[in-house]
This record gives C-alpha cells, sequence and structure tokens, in this order.
C-alpha cells in the first residue's frame, strides 16, 4: 500500500503593515502624493480605515482611538523602522521622492549586509526603508 503523502504546507504570499494614525484620510493622502501610492477606499464616516498600494505594496490605517497616542517603532527604542520594502530600483525611487517632498533621512546608502537602501519618513513619523540587493561597495 503506497504511503499517504503529506498535504503540501502553505505558502506566504505578501503582508500588508498596518499603521494605527490621528487620521487616516491625511495618511492616505500623503502617500499618495509622497510616495506615489493609490488609495482604494475609506470604510467609515468619518473614515477610519484604508488600504494604500504601489505595484504588489499595501499599507492599511487604522485610525487610533482618541486617548491613544501613535507609536512609530522609532519612538519605542531611538531607533528601528516600521516596514522594510523591496524594490528594483533605489536609485529611480531616491530622484522621485526627492521631487515629491519626500522627508528623506538617509540613503541610498550601502549597507555592509549586500542591501542598498533609502530611509524616508511619513507625516505620522513611521519609518520606511525601500532597499534593493545590491552586493557591491560602490553601487
Amino acid at each position: 500500500m503506497p504511503e499517504a503523502q503529506p498535504k503540501a504546507a502553505a505558502k506566504l504570499i505578501a503582508i500588508c503593515p498596518q499603521f494605527v494614525v490621528p487620521d487616516v484620510v491625511l495618511a492616505a493622502e500623503y502617500y499618495r502624493d509622497t510616495f506615489g501610492f493609490r488609495i482604494h477606499a475609506y470604510w467609515g464616516d468619518p473614515p477610519i480605515f484604508t488600504i494604500v498600494s504601489r505595484d504588489g505594496v499595501e499599507i492599511q490605517f487604522g485610525k487610533a482611538d482618541a486617548e491613544r497616542s501613535v507609536a512609530p517603532n522609532l519612538v519605542r527604542r531611538g531607533c528601528g523602522l516600521d516596514a522594510y520594502i523591496w524594490v528594483d530600483d533605489v536609485v529611480a525611487l531616491h530622484e522621485e521622492l526627492k521631487q515629491r517632498g519626500a522627508k528623506i533621512i538617509e540613503g541610498p546608502v550601502q549597507q555592509t549586509y549586500g542591501c542598498l537602501e533609502l530611509v524616508v519618513d511619513d507625516l505620522n513619523g513611521f519609518r520606511l526603508v525601500f532597499a534593493m540587493h545590491s552586493p557591491y561597495p560602490n553601487a
């Protein structure tokens, strides 16, 4: 009698972080105007939730309760990031975001671990890193 084949494990295909913000409309419009994302829709009246996307990347925004404050990873330990986003051309994205008036913190900078990174902050202090593999020290 043949052995039963184990069921294949599910494949993870994407991640979509959710940032808690004081105003989902302002956050979504900032991502549209500054980072080139598209706003899908708003939920609630007034809006309490939205999703923005660019290419295969999605980010959700949920409205913070009035008594709660926004807490990006940066404010938790003085360093850190909230989303690490892979791109195919960090240099081209840097030029685009510079033209759009993004708050560029660093980069593009070649890291010793083989990535070229561009670090930006959004209007709520969430820190995004756009990165691509780049094993060359002078990329």
